[in-house]
């Protein structure tokens, strides 16, 4: 387990994944992100690569092959280095190998750099192409976040506050967890959402035209505030498991498959590309006030 510290946060990351595994913040002395009960749901905030979502019949296709592949991807059950420490700032790194190259046919290296600046964490993803080739997959985030944030509160007293009071559309997914073509309009109030037990029995909440880069998670019985900035992700998911105590705000680069639309990885909806020798870089940051 790694850990980075200053004076507002302790903030733990193991290297299955490069996942977080800790945001604790010390001014209030409150754990924010889930601890990953398995009886519940085994995971704190897994990283997405090189796919967000599901994909048709779990197969991934590139350049007319087929590969295996799982739900969001191989990184978040795959043993990263850590090749750059500081008391603020972890860097960790998986390149390609031959494991990877019999689900993911590219030389690649993915990179994710974890930042503490005051009362905020900064998360950027890297991907560097190795290849004779251009580099395509999709990046994303998954971080699970503690609601309420103490004892002697509610989930329901909670809120979701879009960065823009606009009209939201959620793009609903299959039992296979793929797009399914439907929409349907997610209602709020000056522009928050409020969080309920029954939010995500139909499953995530997936925006594909936000205007909004800014999601803040507050209650309305004090003023602590968790804020969620993703300037470079076009696409956000919203997802807890029915009842449970957590909400996952999940700003991604890319999305499950659509029911019965097999398509080429390049020709995949929200799909990255980097180009021979180029490097992808996206941030988002988690602020708590």
């Amino acid at each position: 387990m790694i850990f980075l510290e200053n004076d507002r946060l302790r903030v733990g990351v193991r290297t299955q994944g490069a996942e977080l595994t800790s945001i604790f913040h010390k001014p209030t002395a409150t754990e924010h992100l889930w601890q990953a009960d398995p009886a519940v749901w085994g995971w704190h905030a897994p990283n997405l690569f090189p796919v967000v979502g599901g994909c048709l019949d779990n197969l991934l296709r590139i350049n007319g092959r087929t590969y295996p592949t799982e739900r969001h991807g191989f990184a978040r059950h795959s043993e990263f280095s850590l090749v750059e420490s500081t008391p603020e700032r972890a860097v960790f790194s998986l390149p390609f190998s031959e494991k990877t190259l019999a689900v993911y046919p590219y030389r690649f290296e993915f990179q994710i750099r974890y930042d503490l600046t005051g009362d905020t964490l900064g998360v950027t993803y890297r991907v560097l192409n190795l290849d004779a080739q251009p580099v395509f997959f999709s990046v994303g985030a998954h971080p699970a976040l503690n609601v309420p944030f103490g004892p002697d509160e509610d989930y329901e007293d909670y809120f979701l506050e879009f960065e823009t009071d606009e009209p939201l559309t959620t793009h609903l997914l299959s039992p296979n967890g793929l797009f399914s073509g439907e929409t349907a309009p997610v209602p709020t109030e000056n522009g928050q959402l409020r969080l309920t037990k029954h939010l995500f029995d139909r499953d995530a909440l997936v925006f594909k035209n936000l205007l909004s880069r800014k999601l803040t998670l507050g209650s309305d019985r004090h003023d602590r505030r968790v804020t969620v900035e993703f300037p470079d992700f076009n696409y956000l998911g919203l997802w807890a498991k029915p009842g449970a105590p957590f909400v996952c705000i999940e700003p991604w680069l890319g999305c499950a498959d659509s029911e019965g639309r097999a398509m080429d990885i390049s020709e995949k909806e929200a799909i990255q590309r980097v180009e021979v020798g180029g490097i992808f870089e996206a941030t988002f940051s988690i602020r708590l006030a």
